[in-house]
């Protein structure tokens, strides 16, 4: 298999959040191909393919399908053009900002190695393809439509994340690794009329700025220093034309955080101060807060994780093995491992050029010169990234297979 053309392929041609179809039905028929048993319609797109190869140990690897609605600014010949319709019924560009084209790649690759090497190990392999993990929680919702009713029960469950770290390195953060993540849709109830006139109105618009910068008070004032925690206002949208005071606004909340108490604390502050601005405005009712992905906390099991930084470090020596340390990002793969209850290892993938990232760090221009996931302009570099991540899906599953 040309693992660089098949990156490619699926980078030019992202889809959206559970309309991963074309994208599925790629990958069922390559996993069919490498004689892989295939389940698809999981939650709608997700697929797994299941390997029994004799007695021994049952890995589940994971990777996840969807894009995300950004227009791509790489321009890299392989671009995204694309475009779909998103849950609002809106046309919007569609690009893979966070290298989900990356782990399909890799999970595919790896795949292939585990069927062509049957002869070196025994035990069953599942290659679980996951849609929307950018948007409503597709590993929840694999399991809510019997996943664990459909294939063997796993032993464990592996995964990686590519990330602006050097390409070719790898680690894992023992304990909690990346944050627990709770999204709300705020809609703040006024009373429209005409710019002209606003004391006939209750401003909607002036009530969801205030609670915007209140909200940044949150964890400067309400969380410990040694804790962490974010609140972001992703998007405030009001209104049609500027001499127009609309009914309503609408805000998209973020919250992040490591610990239960924290998350508590900061989900009741974020709530109160959105209630309290519209009652100190006068609102006509108090806002609609409807939640919407809700991921737990993506902990790495400390014994296992031990064992897999020891097998990187076997195969890919010291210097291209480290541990990344906490990642304030979020991720949904824990909700497979907590419905099997089984441990979870999942590592870091760096996929950026090496020469750029040493002299940003050098020249204190970081966040400046190294596009972001979910940036335009997050551009990882094939190769040696696609090949790392294929041997360490490969070494961290024989860990588990005899």
């Amino acid at each position: 298999m040309d693992a660089d053309a098949l990156y490619k392929q699926l980078h030019a041609h992202p889809e959206l959040s559970f309309a991963e179809h074309e994208t599925a039905a790629l990958l069922a028929g390559l996993l069919g191909e490498l004689g892989y048993e295939v389940i698809t319609g999981i939650a709608g797109t997700g697929l797994v393919g299941i390997l029994r190869n004799g007695d021994g140990g049952t890995v589940l690897l994971r990777a996840d399908m969807d894009g995300l609605p950004v227009r791509e600014e790489t321009g890299l010949p392989w671009a995204s053009v694309d475009t779909a319709v998103d849950h609002n019924g809106d046309r919007v560009p569609v690009m893979h900002a966070c290298g989900h084209d990356i782990h399909m790649t890799c999970l595919i690759a790896a795949a292939e190695e585990l069927a062509d090497t049957r002869n070196e190990w025994s035990g069953t392999v599942i290659a679980l393809f996951q849609p929307a993990e950018e948007r409503g929680g597709g590993a929840a919702a694999m399991v809510a439509d019997g996943l664990f009713t459909r294939i063997p029960h796993p032993d464990i469950v592996l995964g990686q994340h590519v990330f602006q770290r050097p390409a070719g390195v790898v680690g894992a953060h023992s304990g909690a690794a990346f944050s627990a993540i709770d999204t709300m849709e705020v809609t703040m109830h006024g009373r429209g009329g005409h710019g002209s006139r606003p004391e006939t109105t209750i401003d909607p618009v002036l009530m969801a700025a205030s609670t915007v910068v209140r909200l940044q008070g949150v964890v400067s004032r309400e969380v410990a220093a040694q804790n962490a925690a974010v609140v972001t206002v992703g998007h405030l949208n009001a209104g049609t034309k500027n001499n127009i005071i609309p009914d309503d606004a609408r805000l998209g909340v973020s919250v992040r955080s490591f610990d239960a108490a924290v998350r508590t604390r900061v989900l009741d502050a974020v709530e109160r101060i959105i209630r309290a601005e519209a009652v100190a405005s006068g609102s006509p009712a108090l806002p609609d807060i409807v939640y919407g992905e809700q991921y737990p906390l993506t902990y790495n099991d400390p014994e296992s994780t031990a064992r897999v930084m020891q097998a990187f470090e076997a195969e890919f020596g010291d210097e291209r093995v480290s541990d990344p340390t906490q990642h304030i990002g979020s991720e949904d793969v824990g909700a497979l491992a907590i419905a099997a209850g089984v441990p979870l290892v999942y590592w870091i993938l760096g996929g950026g050029d090496p020469d750029a990232i040493a002299e940003a760090r050098a020249t204190g221009t970081f966040a400046e010169r190294i596009p972001s996931n979910h940036s335009p302009r997050f551009a990882p570099l094939p190769q040696p990234t696609i090949s790392a991540g294929t041997r360490a899906l490969v070494v961290a599953a024989r860990i588990w297979l005899v």
